[in-house]
């Protein structure tokens, strides 16, 4: 597979990823489909082996986000601002802390978000007990999923 092939499918992967943090854009489903692409095209076992792993990813998320509240954002006053906090803020948690960083780096953008708009630290936290509860964290498992799918389509690509 060439470079240019690997560009598109990391573009594609990256579209997917700000996807999850958008209504109405199928992230997870671009992510899986960019990846099942590139398996397509690079037959090895590392390629079908990553395909595995993240289809068996997906099916997991789907099953615990089903388990979870459904998503009432609005309601809560959650808004493209925020996301892009908390999406900022899981990526870098999953950078700095690998793998798990993700999880304390969502809640730690949506808080300091809260934190810059309401000032008060008590607030902040309510308000984010309040975001995770009306579907914040349907975001984080859909948003965490696509961030290990990526992580081991990088390691493949790097490494297989």
């Amino acid at each position: 597979m060439g470079v240019w092939d690997l560009l598109l499918v990391g573009l594609v992967i990256l579209l997917g990823l700000c996807g999850v943090l958008l209504p109405a854009v199928p992230g997870s489903l671009l992510v899986w489909a960019a990846v099942m692409w590139w398996a397509l095209k690079d037959p090895q076992p590392v390629a079908w082996w990553t395909l595995v792993g993240a289809t068996v990813l997906m099916f997991v998320s789907q099953g615990v986000r089903w388990a979870l509240p459904p998503r009432r954002l609005r309601a809560s006053g959650t808004n493209r601002r925020m996301l892009a906090y908390a999406g900022a803020g899981s990526t870098l948690g999953f950078v700095l802390l690998p793998v798990l960083g993700a999880i304390p780096g969502f809640l730690a953008g949506v808080y300091f978000f809260e934190r810059l708009r309401l000032g008060r630290r008590a607030e902040a936290v309510t308000a984010l007990r309040t975001v995770m509860r009306s579907g914040g964290s349907s975001i984080l498992t859909e948003l965490f999923t696509c961030q290990l799918i990526t992580a081991a389509w990088l390691g493949a690509v790097i490494w297989g």
